[in-house]
């Protein structure tokens, strides 16, 4: 969530006039075009660059690193290893020259030709742990530990973020600043470290301190922002990452549901906002819902929401036959009150048609790290006070 404002401001994208893909019948009213899932991963296959990277969306500039990571998980999820490992190779040719050199970490943004943007890396946390949960899926699934390297370095990287209190630094700006603690980002870094270690039960400590509200029983994003108090993918990755989360927290999500109009098809879509402003329906996260929705046996509203996305697919314009999701449905607002980028709701974007195709496959990418043990003791979220 914080990742897409941070997003915003190095993201360029150009707007484009969209094939709606939409049949019209004679009531006037339009209804969603026929496709299959193997159209929309055929836009994944058609959308990876020479050098392994995929830009993220069409007619973008700018690769995100989150980005690539889900794309080389959705790669995965289809046995498709050869173009999950261009997507690593890219990184692992680049783990002296960016990774380890100090404050270390991998840049959030770069150019399609690979460089970070303006040769300022910005390191983020959650970003370099969305790489090691897809390396660790990859080694899980090919039963090889083809990138133990790339995975060990990151694995380090991340424990040097942990802070006295048990929570890890967001990573580091351009400048090589310290980046404060994001919740979304601690939560990516849990499921992304193997097995319970005292770095994990530390982290949880950090959780039960900073980021639980004990009477709502939710995880807090921004406790000095009452409005902002709560958001959506902290509800989703909160309940799947952590061992017997209250199933709660999927139904207290609705705080977020919406419906808006789809720039791109002109048709109603009901989804997910990123806050309570409810501004918007972010696909991205109503695609992270319906993963969580399956895991949870909530099966009928993982079918909903993944039958209201479908209506928000669009034609690619670059590559015939394909489609893909805009990463939001409509123009507005991310996370709090930052404006998203101009064609947000209507050029194909990679996080939220990820996110669809793993609800369609019913595929989590984090469910390796899901478990792992943890203490009952340990778990505060079924220890009331």
């Amino acid at each position: 969530m914080l990742r897409n404002i941070v997003m915003i401001m190095f993201l360029y994208v150009f707007s484009i006039s969209p094939l709606f893909g939409c049949d019209r019948d004679i009531s006037g009213v339009e209804k969603p075009h026929s496709l299959n899932v193997d159209s929309v991963y055929s836009w994944f296959i058609n959308m990876q660059q020479p050098n392994g990277l995929l830009l993220s969306s069409e007619q973008g500039k700018n690769v995100s690193l989150y980005d690539n990571a889900l794309a080389a998980l959705v790669f995965t999820s289809y046995g498709d290893y050869g173009r999950a490992e261009k997507i690593f190779d890219f990184f692992d040719s680049r783990l002296k020259s960016e990774m380890l050199v100090s404050p270390g970490g991998f840049s959030q943004m770069r150019t399609v030709d690979g460089i970070p943007v303006d040769n300022r890396p910005r390191r983020w946390l959650g970003d370099n742990a969305w790489l090691l949960i897809a390396i660790n899926n990859y080694h899980h699934s090919v039963k090889n530990s083809k990138y133990s390297s790339l995975a060990s370095a990151l694995s380090s990287w991340i424990i040097s973020l942990q802070d006295a209190d048990g929570g890890l630094w967001g990573g580091f700006n351009a400048k090589g600043n310290r980046i404060s603690k994001i919740a979304e980002g601690n939560i990516d870094a849990f499921n992304a470290m193997e097995g319970y270690t005292d770095f994990h039960q530390k982290l949880l400590g950090y959780f039960k301190n900073v980021r639980w509200d004990a009477t709502d029983q939710l995880l807090i994003a921004w406790a000095e922002n009452p409005p902002y108090k709560y958001a959506l993918d902290l509800h989703s990755w909160g309940y799947c990452t952590f061992e017997n989360f209250p199933k709660a927290v999927l139904t207290k999500a609705d705080r977020y549901l919406n419906t808006q109009v789809s720039t791109a098809n002109k048709i109603p879509v009901s989804g997910y906002c990123f806050d309570e402003d409810k501004d918007v329906v972010w696909l991205e996260g109503t695609g992270q819902m319906a993963v969580a929705f399956i895991k949870a046996g909530m099966e009928d509203k993982a079918q909903r929401f993944l039958s209201e996305m479908k209506k928000s697919m669009v034609k690619s314009e670059l590559y015939p036959g394909s489609y893909a999701l805009p990463y939001t449905v409509n123009h507005g607002s991310s996370y709090a009150d930052d404006v998203l980028w101009p064609g947000v709701d209507t050029n194909p974007a990679v996080a939220s048609t990820a996110w669809y195709l793993f609800g369609m496959k019913r595929f989590d990418p984090l469910s390796l790290g899901y478990k792992k043990n943890i203490p009952e003791a340990h778990q505060f979220w079924i220890n009331k006070p």
